[in-house]
């Protein structure tokens, strides 16, 4: 039964990742969803949060299961007998992002990363621009599975002005 891990931060998780996920579960037996935490990043969702949302949006995608990484993702993949790392591209920044941390895992664990690119209807959706949308009053619900605008909404919920002297 081969394995793929496919890691982010998911602050929230997108629709874009949702596709490279069930594209990734195409090609493997089974997908973790791997949420990573990095102490030293500042996230709008804590840990738990993030990975409550993406076993909502991911909920109905057959052999997924989502998962809190501990510490090095090159461990928690030879812990897991991961067979690959798969990880979405948009375009060529982020190739030049994540080509270092690949041969990084290769080198660590002998494990192999699998570029998988992105849906051109959904290249412009970052998890970045969606939270900087949100916290300007914009819509997402077009950009993100349900349970995550819903939270979105709450996080960014806008509050009134306070009521300005006319003189």
């Amino acid at each position: 039964m081969s394995l793929a891990v496919c890691p982010g931060s998911y602050d929230p998780i997108t629709l874009g990742h949702v596709d490279v996920v069930r594209r990734a579960r195409a090609m493997f037996d089974e997908v973790v969803v791997a949420v990573a935490h990095n102490p030293a990043k500042r996230y709008l969702f804590s840990p738990e949060r993030r990975v409550e949302l993406a076993r909502e949006a991911l909920a109905g995608v057959d052999g997924v299961r989502v998962a809190l990484v501990p510490g090095l993702l090159a461990r928690y993949c030879a812990d897991v007998g991961a067979a690959a790392i798969v990880k979405g591209l948009r375009g060529a920044a982020d190739f030049d992002a994540e080509q270092s941390m690949a041969l990084m895992n290769r080198h660590l664990a002998g494990i192999e990363t699998v570029f998988v690119m992105g849906d051109p209807g959904l290249g412009h959706v970052a998890s970045s621009l969606v939270k900087d949308v949100v916290s300007h009053g914009g819509q997402v619900d077009d950009l993100v599975p349900p349970a995550v605008a819903a939270a979105l909404r709450e996080v960014f919920t806008p509050t009134a002005e306070p009521a300005g002297d006319d003189r």
